[in-house]
């Protein structure tokens, strides 16, 4: 099988396409050349899109003897991923850009060319397992290893997108991979694990949001208000600074009555206003999610359907009950025990078990405790 292998520049990425050489195909390494301007992006070990990442995904292969090449998708991850980042921000939604990058560039516009070019699948070093269902379709599962478990911004992925996938590192826990990485003789086996987002250089979101959004937002500053009684506790410079469930760097100077630290609760972008208030009101126990995909079989519309959620890239599972909206254009989901600081624009991640049933993008959220009577 002609396999093209995805290298960042990390041990997660080259081990894949050592196993994937390994195991008989005939593997090409690329790199994804995300950057217009490679050194606005994170750099040292705590990027995947710098130069640096290309060097070391260069020698990677090398060492394992396959062809490597790279490929500049910045136009299309800067209209895809970056534009859309800024854009869910002042709008007071909070986006997650792995995921979005997963959905549209590595698994459609690599994916798509891969195809054109003659080979037969895209391998890369995500941590999921891919497995052959009962029913002929190709199931995605959680990872061996549950602290490096994937699945979540995996879950964009349909069916046609698994079937030509490889996720070679699945079965195996981290630790393991950077010792195989040590012992077949490839120097990333020790760089650190790339952290935040690879597009903010300094891993400060609010204020990259705020050099690049500036006037484009909405409403550029506001009041910071309770919620409760309406009080303004402080300014703030654009809505897209904040988001729910955040707990630092509100810049309030009026204490809590009772102490305890304030959370933003709500985000309004077009008035500029940002509430906060006590932890308790975050709690979310329903919600209702657009654009769903699927990664097989699109559960039955109308019933409601017992399973788990993921809320965000390693977060907790939260027991849940699923119902596909007529015409399949959305889903509501009740959660059996309420989940906080869960926010417009994130994803959530629907399983049967550890298998991955699919994703919608999150619209609103309820947090009445009576959600479960929609």
């Amino acid at each position: 099988m002609k396999v093209l292998a995805a290298m960042s520049g990390g041990v997660d990425s080259a081990v894949a396409a050592a196993r994937a050489h390994e195991a008989g195909h005939d593997v090409t390494g690329v790199h994804l050349a995300l950057s217009r301007n490679p050194a606005s992006y994170r750099s040292g070990a705590r990027g995947c899109c710098t130069i640096e990442d290309s060097n070391d995904a260069r020698r990677a292969a090398d060492v394992i003897g396959i062809p490597f090449y790279v490929w500049d998708l910045s136009e299309r991850f800067h209209e895809d991923v970056v534009e859309d980042f800024m854009d869910e921000y002042a709008a007071g939604r909070t986006p997650n850009p792995c995921l979005r990058c997963n959905e549209k560039i590595k698994f459609a516009a690599v994916l798509d060319r891969a195809l054109a070019l003659g080979f037969d699948a895209v391998a890369t070093g995500h941590y999921a397992l891919l497995r052959d269902g009962d029913d002929g379709l190709v199931e995605m599962h959680r990872s061996v290893d549950a602290g490096k478990d994937q699945s979540y911004v995996l879950g964009v992925l349909d069916q046609h997108q698994l079937r030509h996938s490889l996720f070679p590192l699945g079965d195996t826990p981290k630790v393991q991979v950077r010792e195989e990485a040590a012992r077949r003789g490839l120097l990333v086996a020790d760089k650190p694990d790339s952290h935040d987002i690879c597009f903010v250089a300094d891993g400060d979101n609010a204020g990259w949001l705020r050099e690049k959004l500036g006037e484009r937002a909405p409403n550029h500053g506001g009041a910071i208000v309770d919620d409760e009684t309406g009080e303004e506790l402080g300014r703030h410079d654009g809505t897209y600074g904040y988001t729910i469930g955040q707990r630092k760097g509100l810049r309030i100077g009026t204490p809590a009555p009772d102490g305890k630290p304030r959370f933003v609760l709500d985000i309004e972008p077009v008035e500029g206003t940002v509430r906060v208030g006590p932890r308790e009101r975050l709690a979310v126990h329903g919600l209702e999610g657009i654009r769903p995909r699927w990664c097989g079989t699109v559960p039955a519309p109308g019933s409601w359907s017992d399973c788990t959620v993921q809320l965000r890239a390693h977060g907790d599972e939260h027991r849940a009950r699923l119902r596909v909206h007529e015409g399949g254009e959305s889903v509501s989901v009740d959660l059996l025990d309420a989940a906080y600081g869960i926010a417009p624009g994130q994803a959530v991640v629907v399983y049967d078990g550890s298998r991955v049933v699919g994703s919608a993008t999150i619209a609103s959220t309820d947090r009445s405790p009576a959600g479960s009577a929609r």
